[in-house]
C-alpha cells in the first residue's frame, strides 16, 4: 500500500493530486511505458504499402483510416495507436472490399499483408518499442512499497510478455492482460477481473494511459484515479476522461 503523488505546480497540468492507500497500479503499454510512436508509424506505413502492392490505390485511404494525417504523423487517439490488431485488420479489410473483393478474401489478404510486414520489420516489437528510461525507477519504487503492478493493453498478451522479458521487468510486473484475453480492454470487466486476480478493489488502484479508452475503462470501475500521460506523443496536451495529465515521469513519486 502506498501514497502516490502525481503532478507539480506547472500550469500545464490540470491539477496536482495525492492518492492514498493505493494497492495496485495499472499501466497501458504502448505510449505509456513503451515508447512505441516510431514503431507504430513505421509498421502502419509498411502494412499499407504491402496491401497497396496487391491492390493499387488503397494506400492513402488506409493510412487515413489508421490515423495518419497529411504529413504522415500519427494521431495518438487514432485506430493504429489505440486499437487492437484485430480491429485494425477489420478496418483495413473493409477498405479492400470496396475494390470488389469478398469479405473472406479481403480478411485473408489483409492478414497476410500484416504478417509479412511484421516479419520483414528490422527488429522485434519489444526491441523497437523501448521502455521509457524513467519508467524503471518508478516501477521499482512501487514494487519496493508492496504495490502490485499490472499491464493492460490492446496488444496481444504474448507481445506484452515479450516486452516484460526483454526489459527484465518480470520481478516487478505481477499481471499482464492483452486484447486476446476475454473480456478485453477497453471493457471495464477486463479491469475488474484483473483486480480480482490481484486481490484488490478497483477503488484501491490507479490507471495510467495515453488514450481515452484507457481512462474510460478505469472510470467504469470507479478507480481511485485515471491518469493521462502525454510523454509518448509530442504535441499531445489533452486526453478525454483524464483526472489529471502528466507530461513527465518526474511528476510521479511515492510519499
Amino acid at each position: 500500500m502506498a501514497t502516490i503523488q502525481c503532478g507539480d505546480s506547472s500550469g500545464s497540468l490540470r491539477s496536482n493530486r495525492t492518492f492514498t492507500n493505493i494497492k495496485a497500479v495499472f499501466f497501458d503499454k504502448d505510449g505509456t511505458i513503451a515508447d512505441s510512436g516510431p514503431y507504430l508509424r513505421g509498421i502502419g506505413q509498411k502494412r499499407a504499402r504491402m496491401i497497396d502492392a496487391q491492390i493499387p490505390g488503397v494506400q492513402d485511404p488506409l493510412l487515413m483510416a489508421f490515423g495518419f494525417d497529411d504529413e504522415r504523423q500519427l494521431n495518438p487517439a487514432g485506430l493504429l495507436a489505440i486499437g487492437s490488431r484485430q480491429e485494425t485488420e477489420i478496418v483495413a479489410a473493409g477498405y479492400v472490399t470496396e475494390t470488389g473483393r469478398g469479405w473472406k478474401e479481403a480478411r485473408e489478404l489483409v492478414r497476410s499483408a500484416f504478417t509479412e510486414a511484421d516479419e520483414t520489420w528490422s527488429t522485434n516489437k519489444a526491441e523497437a518499442t523501448p521502455l521509457f528510461e524513467e519508467a524503471r525507477a518508478f516501477l521499482e519504487a512501487l514494487h519496493g512499497a508492496g504495490v502490485a503492478i499490472a499491464i493492460i493493453s490492446a496488444d496481444i498478451t504474448a507481445n506484452i510478455d515479450k516486452f516484460v522479458d526483454y526489459y527484465g521487468l518480470g520481478e516487478l510486473i505481477q499481471l499482464t492482460r492483452g486484447a486476446d484475453q476475454i473480456p478485453a480492454k477497453p471493457d471495464p470487466a477486463a479491469y475488474r477481473l484483473a483486480c480480482e486476480q490481484l486481490g484488490v478493489d478497483p477503488a484501491e488502484t490507479l490507471m495510467f494511459g495515453d488514450a481515452p479508452t484507457d481512462l474510460s475503462m478505469a472510470h467504469g470501475c470507479d478507480v481511485a484515479g485515471a491518469i493521462g500521460v502525454t510523454w509518448g506523443w509530442p504535441g499531445l496536451n489533452k486526453i478525454e476522461g483524464a483526472d489529471l495529465l502528466l507530461n513527465s515521469w518526474a511528476q510521479l513519486s511515492l510519499v
